[in-house]
């Protein structure tokens, strides 16, 4: 997960939502967006 751009990462967050993807995989992309403090820069609908 670290060797993501903090775009890619964001990026990765949308298309697993959008093809709901496994939720242990959602949550894991969301706890490393959150490591990042860049929840600000999504917007969590889940």
């Amino acid at each position: 997960m670290q060797n993501l751009s903090d775009e890619l990462l964001i990026e990765t967050f949308y298309k697993a939502v959008e093809l709901e993807l496994n939720p242990d995989f959602i949550e894991l992309i969301k706890s490393e967006i959150h490591k990042r403090s860049l929840h600000d820069k999504i917007r969590l609908s889940s």
